[in-house]
């Protein structure tokens, strides 16, 4: 997993042809985070770039639930 690692975070970094592809992205981590109760951070930037940050609020720092989600997005 190639996520990057911060203080109360791991973030990543995708980048798409298009706004449509990464529109259609976000749309997708948003149906998997919803089916997990757990809601990452999304920033669609440059048109076509998508940055995710993930952490477990509840909590105030990176769980097993946010190394699932990140998981099961890369997997998308």
């Amino acid at each position: 997993m190639d996520w990057n690692k911060e203080t109360e975070k791991i973030t990543k970094e995708f980048t798409f042809n298009n706004f449509k592809e990464a529109l259609s992205f976000v749309n997708q981590v948003g149906e998997l985070a919803e089916g997990m109760d757990h809601h990452p951070d999304i920033l669609i930037h440059s048109y076509k770039k998508v940055s995710i940050s993930l952490t477990s609020h509840s909590d105030g720092k990176v769980t097993n639930k946010d190394h699932e989600l990140a998981s099961k997005i890369d997997a998308l």
